[in-house]
């Protein structure tokens, strides 16, 4: 559909205001000094990044997985004891509970893969265009694409999640009853 022409009051009071524009405002006086030039209008700072969208996530899963690591793996005891008076055995000890139990619910819970497909050691060359959020770059970071690095670490992806149901009712902050022996 085609505007109809502006009227020679339109035309003087867009003239009047676009003079002062100019003015008043040095990077408009760049775009319409481009225009008068023919070239394509380009902005006088570089476009911002559109902000990150954040969702909200419900803490539920993340205390119900808490909860199973502590069930199966005491993983909160673990963490939460005071272990500076422990010998080095005995810490070694107890790790090897945790570690059996918490893989334990890893393994029933999630399908887990690799990131990278490539040993850890391995020299990388990451093109223009890698998937960024994949792939973290430590190290000194500078400049632009292709980088050249040694993988230290493959990542992991989760494939597949299998949280059981939650009752209605259940509390997910309760990560573990207390303990009564009668």
């Amino acid at each position: 559909m085609t505007q109809p022409r502006p009227s020679l009051a339109a035309r003087i009071s867009l003239a009047i205001s676009v003079f002062w524009r100019i003015i008043i405002k040095p990077e408009f006086a760049l775009g319409v000094f481009r225009l008068r030039q023919g070239a394509e209008v380009e902005r006088a700072e570089p476009a911002a990044k559109p902000a990150a969208l954040l969702q909200e996530t419900g803490p539920a899963a993340a205390l119900q997985l808490l909860g199973l690591l502590q069930r199966d793996g005491r993983f909160i005891d673990f963490i939460e004891e005071d272990v500076a008076g422990f010998s080095d055995t005995e810490i070694g000890a107890a790790a090897r509970v945790v570690h059996e139990g918490c893989r334990k619910v890893m393994r029933e819970h999630f399908t887990l893969e690799s990131v990278r497909g490539e040993a850890e050691g391995a020299r990388l060359t990451l093109e223009p265009g890698f998937d960024a959020a994949s792939l973290r770059l430590t190290g000194n970071v500078v400049g632009d694409p292709p980088f050249n690095g040694t993988l230290t670490h493959k990542g992991w992806t989760a494939t597949e999640i299998r949280l059981p149901k939650l009752a209605v009712g259940h509390d997910v902050n309760i990560l573990a009853p207390a303990e009564v022996e009668l």
